[in-house]
């Protein structure tokens, strides 16, 4: 990553984490009307079942209690992040909770950014595609402490910025 880009993170960071907020909360309020839906049909008196065989109440109370669990997850992720602040990281500093990425992995250049929740995330953002990282994953654990020109050979990984 060139100087003129390296300035830019701090910048890209701030403008990424409000990204994700209006990301967190548009998949909040869809899914909550899903989940509503979900609801209204598992309690609706025609879905009761018409014979010992049918299972349509029993499968939509299920999908509405799984909904309402999902609803319940990112509605905590849109809490966190409304309060996440994200760290500045210079060159030197180990990888931590927080930090904007720039990786080489098998060859290919990502920019993967350490968070709490919503893992798996997938942003695009000024040209580039963000990947979220939890430390649920693996590839968090490996980045983890590491510094901007420090690679691995396992998978083929190699720091190139930290924000």
């Amino acid at each position: 990553m060139s100087e003129d880009s390296q300035a830019a993170f701090p910048f890209m960071k701030f403008d990424l984490l409000e990204k994700i907020r209006i990301e967190l909360r548009g998949n909040l309020d869809r899914l909550s009307k899903a989940a509503f839906e979900a609801h209204a049909a598992a309690t609706d008196p025609g879905s009761k079942a018409e014979g010992k065989y049918d299972t349509r109440s029993l499968e939509a109370s299920y999908l509405a209690a799984g909904q309402a669990r999902q609803v319940d997850e990112l509605a905590q992720a849109v809490r966190i992040f409304e309060t996440l602040s994200l760290p500045e990281f210079g060159p030197a500093d180990p990888i931590d909770a927080g930090a904007l990425v720039e990786a080489s992995l098998g060859g290919e250049i990502g920019f993967f950014l350490l968070v709490p929740v919503a893992g798996g995330m997938v942003l695009q953002h000024e040209g580039a595609e963000v990947t979220l990282l939890t430390p649920e994953s693996s590839l968090y654990g490996k980045l983890h402490g590491m510094v901007a020109g420090e690679s691995l050979e396992i998978p083929p990984l190699m720091v190139l910025a930290v924000s």
